[in-house]
């Protein structure tokens, strides 16, 4: 690693003559007329603009370099070009805008070494513009992604909670990051989803296969990029928007607020946002109870931009009350009943029923967790000669209380506090005969401590982590290829950790060292090093104007997670026991990718097949006792042991869109993906659901939808856009069923409404409004991906129905308001 830094910084010193810069200037047009008012950006940077209104843009101090220029405007198609500022002190570029509203056929990507096309990355990668995620109405960000990119998943815990999950792959195997920064934030929970602000999120990107490459351990089936809103309007005014929003099945109400400036050398950004929600409704269950929360987001940007690049601070507070559902009922009734005892006298059967009161309160009941999650991080780009400088460095404390006693409802259950700091750096080599390199480095510290907790499910630990990586791009003609190599340690460390039960309260305590008397060992004293390396080589041909050629193959590295190396004890929030193995050797990947993609007047299709085999792969298995019954305790919570064995996944994912150019602003959307997935274990083999498939693997999706793009002759109303889609889960009969982990799922349809509008309310600005109806018909259902569907006591039920139910018949109304 010293190695490759002396590289680095030898390399700066080399080219680091003062950087001279150009000014862009032209005009956007669409049909020979001016497109006022449309946005341009040089995407990867902080420099941009908006045409005047007669579509005359420009845009100084840029320095010299290779470029991605892109302009967009509602109504028109994003334009895409790549400009090399060279020696001249000022260019001309001309944008001519197409009318129209279909999908990107190209999106720019900065998700890798640097921005790049789509069409020319061999990785399957999709990206969700500001556009889709305005228009598409759901709980939370990952349910939104999941609409609109194929072979992302979620697996959920009532309708805040969705962990991302990539062709059939999550948890610790899918990194999140957010502006760059890796999420840290105990992952390997089921119980809490990703603590991001939703109405600051301006678009996100989706890695689909191995990225360990670019962002080491935890990236092996893929990585989810989120992007929060940069100003780039450079015109010195104050801008801002505002967002609300309301859900009638859980009541969910949702106000946001940003405001922007950006000129010269200063941005800033503020942004803050506050959503609540009652208890979920569905046709069986009713509203369901500890499914309500209350969540707080707050966040600023300060930057500072030169002729030589820019330098972003930026801060994040997230605070999340969450309510953890357990699923137990009255057994003759099936309404919903909570704790009221401790221990052995909690039984399911001594709850009382909750009230109807409770059940629609957006009151959070104490028996809840507390998530808080803190980030302040530095970003800096800056053009070095003919090459430049990335630099990223943050610090995230992430705080987790889960609270179970309910005769002590202040004493949280579980109380972790989980310290970060990420850094990264990057050189982006000049170009020197079409080929691109990037040399960097990135990793992470981090402690994790138990505070005033009750269950330690995981100890106290230390984790070092870091990585070196070169990437390197070739383009030729109409050939693209690409690859690259990495190197990472991860040393991870723990105490012996002891608890004792507090002779006043009888909890559970933890008992430092040397006070270890009438004590007992809950984690034993660990240190190990785990290490791996990551690779890929893929390439693009573009065939034919219309169509691209792609094929990758990527090795992948993941060091095992806290949970399943030390896990001992129950997890309150998941109503899980844990039970972990020391012993685990890292996982490994090898996938392979193949695809195509086709862009026509009237058609576009897009194909993609992957294989992925897994050395060492790590899954939870039912523990059971000498009768075959499941190990429980007196609440019924379960036991898990983790186990590794080889795995292997396999699957496709096809969308393709008729969009004819005589009918404009008509598409007919069409997604299907698919994944199967094996445990390898020879003692497996032609088992099936007895231990062949493995677990939480997503059924055939199918998602179509027929839209219109209106532009009515008023003064009033720019678009309206009515929609219909169609989503089919197939049935999952390929599942974990050894020790009833699984069940199977039968087959739904869904069927969803939307109409979205933009509404001209003061000279050119408009605002958007999302009116949307999910589950039309209000269909009972569950996902075998939802969680909740195994919260269940019971071996028979009255009404024949296991488990909780997925949401029923939900309308939203979401209105954006930019000034």
């Amino acid at each position: 690693m010293k190695n490759i830094l002396s590289i680095v910084l030898v390399s700066l010193f080399v080219t680091s003559l003062k950087a001279q810069t150009v000014t862009i200037q032209g005009k956007v047009t669409s049909d020979n007329k001016p497109v006022p008012y449309a946005g341009i950006t040089l995407m990867g940077t902080g420099f941009g603009g908006i045409a005047d209104s007669s579509g005359n843009y420009l845009i100084k101090n840029v320095p010299r370099g290779n470029y991605i220029l892109q302009a967009s405007y509602l109504g028109y198609e994003h334009f895409e070009k790549r400009v090399s500022l060279g020696a001249a002190d000022k260019i001309k570029l001309d944008i001519l805008l197409v009318a129209g509203n279909k999908m990107l056929n190209e999106l720019v990507v900065t998700g890798v070494s640097r921005a790049t096309l789509i069409r020319e990355n061999p990785v399957a990668i999709v990206s969700v513009s500001p556009k889709q995620i305005e228009q598409t109405s759901e709980s939370n960000i990952i349910d939104v992604l999941v609409k609109n990119v194929p072979g992302l998943n979620a697996v959920k815990t009532g309708p805040n909670i969705s962990k991302p999950f990539i062709r059939g792959l999550g948890y610790n195997r899918v990194l999140t990051l957010y502006d760059g920064i890796r999420q840290e934030g105990q992952q390997w929970g089921d119980e809490h989803g990703i603590e991001v602000d939703a109405y600051n999120i301006d678009r996100a990107e989706v890695i689909k296969g191995p990225a360990s490459l670019m962002y080491g351990s935890d990236a092996l089936a893929g990585v989810v990029s989120f992007f929060p809103f940069i100003p780039d309007y450079n015109d010195g005014r104050l801008h801002g928007k505002i967002t609300s929003e309301y859900q009638t099945n859980n009541n969910l109400t949702g106000e946001g607020l940003r405001l922007d400036y950006n000129k010269a050398h200063f941005l800033f950004a503020v942004r803050g946002s506050y959503r609540m929600a009652k208890d979920y409704r569905n046709p069986v269950d009713g509203r369901v109870y500890l499914t309500n929360f209350n969540e707080k987001n707050l966040s600023a940007l300060l930057g500072y931009k030169t002729d030589k690049g820019f330098t972003h601070f930026n801060f994040t507070l997230y605070d999340n009350r969450q309510g953890i559902p357990d699923g137990s009922r009255d057994s003759l009734t099936r309404k919903f009943t909570r704790q009221i005892y401790e221990g052995d006298q909690d039984t399911v059967k001594n709850r009382p029923v909750v009230s109807e009161a409770d059940l629609n309160s957006y009151k959070v009941p104490a028996l809840s967790q507390h998530i808080q999650h803190y980030r302040a991080y530095l970003h800096s780009f800056y053009q070095a000669g003919n090459g430049s400088v990335d630099l990223l460095s943050g610090v995230q404390q992430n705080i987790r209380r889960e609270y179970n006693h309910p005769t002590a409802p202040g004493q949280a259950g579980m109380y972790v506090r989980l310290n970060t700091f990420n850094y990264g750096l990057r050189y982006n080599a000049p170009q020197f005969a079409g080929i691109e390199t990037s040399i960097g480095l990135n990793g992470m510290l981090q402690n994790n401590k138990s505070l005033d907790a009750t269950d330690f499910p995981i100890p106290d630990y230390n984790l070092h982590d870091g990585g070196v990586y070169i990437h390197t791009k070739w383009k030729y003609d109409k050939l693209n290829v690409s690859g690259g190599i990495r190197y990472d340690i991860r040393s991870v460390q723990w105490n012996d950790f002891y608890i004792k039960a507090n002779s006043i309260t009888g909890f559970d305590e933890h008992i430092n060292i040397p006070d270890t008397a009438n004590s007992t060992l809950q984690f034993a004293g660990y240190k190990k090093n785990f290490q791996g390396l990551s690779a890929s080589l893929g390439a693009t041909f573009q065939a034919t104007s219309q169509i691209s050629l792609k094929a990758n193959i990527g090795r992948a590295y993941r060091a095992p997670n806290i949970t399943e190396m030390a896990s001992n004890g129950l997890d309150p929030g998941a109503h899980i026991i844990y039970l972990g193995n020391k012993g685990f050797s890292p996982e490994f990947s090898l996938q392979e990718d193949i695809g195509v993609s086709a862009r026509f007047r009237d058609f576009s299709a897009d194909l993609s097949l992957f294989n992925n085999n897994i050395r060492n792969y790590i899954y939870l298995n039912l523990v059971t006792g000498a009768n075959g019954n499941a190990v429980t305790d007196a609440q019924g919570n379960k036991t898990y042991q983790y186990q590794q064995s080889a795995a292997q996944l396999y699957g496709t994912e096809i969308w393709f869109a008729i969009h004819p150019e005589n009918l404009r602003g008509f598409r007919f959307d069409n997604s299907l993906a698919v994944v199967y997935g094996f445990n390898k274990k020879a003692v497996y083999k032609y088992k099936g659901v007895d231990g062949e498939y493995l677990p939480f693997i997503p059924p055939l999706k199918l998602l179509s939808s027929v839209s219109q793009v209106i532009k009515p002759v008023s003064k009033y109303f720019s678009s309206l856009t009515p929609k219909i889609e169609m989503e089919f889960s197939a049935a999952q009969n390929r599942y974990l069923g050894l020790n009833n982990t699984e069940t199977p799922t039968p087959a739904y349809t869904l069927f969803n409404v939307s109409l979205s509008t933009e509404v001209k309310y003061s000279g050119t600005r408009t605002l958007q409004v999302q009116f949307q109806v999910n589950n039309l018909f209000d269909v009972a259902y569950q996902s075998n991906l939802s969680r909740l569907k195994y919260f269940e006591y019971y071996a028979q039920s009255p009404n024949g129905r296991s488990g909780i139910y997925n949401m029923g018949r939900n309308i939203g109304v979401k209105v954006a308001v930019p000034f």
